[in-house]
């Protein structure tokens, strides 16, 4: 009886387990983000035969750092952050989600962007990658991919 007992306590703790619901990404972006990697891939960049790819690992005392913070309601604000610790250049948008994606609306140098994202977490943070007009050319094919991890912000 005893060994009956705790068989049935082990198998509903294990089941318990197992069962716990995973955050769902609307959930997860929730947060406070730094983009840690970048590489923009423009393979007709500005109408021409050439590819221009953008990469950087932000590890080398970089000029500026991306962040930003997902609200509940919908809103995010994204900026940087320069070598004396401020913040310039801040943007405010609107977010959500979408199965796996991730669509942001805001307004960025001189232009409206809305960009969707493929979003896969991670263990610091996710992965995003998007294809985009990223060098104004009027062409949707530059492709972006993008790693984060999550900060704490006041």
């Amino acid at each position: 009886m005893k060994k009956n007992i705790i068989w049935i306590i082990s198998f509903l703790g294990i089941l318990i387990v197992a069962c716990k619901k995973e955050k769902s990404l609307q959930e997860y972006m929730i947060d406070s983000w730094q983009t840690t990697y970048l590489k923009i891939e423009m393979p007709t960049f500005e109408k021409s035969d050439s590819l221009k790819v953008y990469e950087d690992k932000f590890n080398n005392n970089p000029e500026l750092l991306a962040q930003s913070k997902y609200n509940a309601d919908g809103t995010f604000k994204a900026w940087f952050i320069n070598k004396k610790g401020e913040k310039v250049s801040e943007s405010d948008g609107k977010w959500s989600v979408k199965n796996d994606s991730l669509l942001v609306a805001f307004f960025y140098n001189n232009r409206e962007m809305k960009v969707k994202y493929h979003i896969t977490k991670t263990e610091e943070g996710f992965l995003g990658k998007s294809t985009n007009d990223w060098d104004n050319d009027g062409d949707f094919d530059d492709f972006l991919t993008m790693k984060t991890k999550r900060i704490k912000t006041n």
